[in-house]
């Protein structure tokens, strides 16, 4: 099973690496690989300093462990002390432009060495879209996508409780708000079995480009002077304060001995806090929060 996994994700890794290419009119991806002290590696690639895209991380990872860590097991004590393998790829972009949004994907697999020899595995990922401006054609498009990547799989109920996850799943408590509009998230997907498991991966993985790259080709041509800039710095943060106090990923990345530099990619490269700063009422950037960081069925 490994190994068809790993081809698949090595694809994907050079189709978005592409694909942001692609949408860039200067930078290009650097590369450089990795090993994990208890085995395995990776291949991370780092976009940066584009005249679209500001920073994008695409990380292609394989690692072995002789333990789960603690973000893997605090639903499944059982695995205590299991030893594992997980592969995944994980992206993240920050384009330069504000009325470009932030986009994550990670899909990903974990296989684990139970202590009576059987093995247990799982999948997991999902993706999401943090804008700092909302166009309502870009949220409809980028949910359309996410529906139809469960299509052969459970359809829209199948969508929709995937949605649900990555609305409860992408949300800052400490705030009382969402990071972006969601899209899909999962987790400990096993009982399909490998082959309808693996095949979701894809779907999920494929639906991506499709739901990103458009959005990019559309809004990369948008007139934004300081203001917008100053505000797209301000919701990073919510971005930062979200990957570090809350997100899986990134837990399981560092508590499992991870490249931390390959961990932390995902984070912005320039972001500013303000004390207590409100938004002027009725302004673009009041809409963001009145109009598109609520909950809302995006296909109704």
């Amino acid at each position: 099973m490994i190994p068809k996994i790993k081809e698949y994700l090595l694809d994907l890794q050079n189709r978005l690496c592409s694909m942001l290419e692609q949408e860039e009119t200067r930078a290009k991806f650097t590369q450089d690989s990795w090993v994990h002290q208890e085995g395995g590696g990776g291949l991370t690639r780092v976009l940066e300093e584009g005249e679209v895209i500001e920073k994008s991380g695409v990380n292609f990872s394989h690692v072995h462990g002789k333990s789960l860590p603690p973000a893997a097991i605090e639903r499944r004590p059982e695995l205590a002390h299991s030893s594992f393998q997980a592969l995944g790829v994980s992206s993240v972009t920050h384009p330069l432009n504000p009325y470009i949004p932030t986009a994550h994907l990670n899909v990903r697999c974990i296989f684990v060495q139970k202590k009576d020899g059987s093995t247990y595995w799982w999948f997991g990922g999902g993706f999401e879209l943090t804008p700092y401006y909302g166009f309502e054609e870009d949220c409809v498009h980028w949910h359309r996508m996410a529906q139809a990547a469960c299509e052969l799989f459970g359809g829209k109920d199948l969508y929709l409780k995937f949605k649900k996850n990555c609305d409860a799943y992408f949300y800052l408590k400490h705030r009382a708000e969402p990071r972006g509009i969601g899209g899909l998230f999962y987790d400990d997907l096993n009982e399909w079995g490998f082959e309808r498991s693996f095949g979701f991966m894809q779907s999920v993985g494929d639906h991506f480009i499709r739901a990103y790259q458009p959005i990019i080709a559309q809004r990369k041509q948008h007139a934004f002077g300081e203001r917008e800039r100053a505000f797209q710095q301000y919701r990073r943060g919510r971005y930062v304060e979200y990957n570090l106090l809350y997100d899986r990923g990134t837990l399981f990345g560092l508590q499992s001995q991870g490249r931390t530099e390959s961990i932390l990619m995902s984070l912005p490269p320039t972001v500013t806090w303000k004390y207590q700063w409100q938004t002027e009422q009725g302004s673009p950037e009041d809409l963001l929060y009145e109009n598109f960081l609520v909950s809302r069925d995006w296909l109704e």
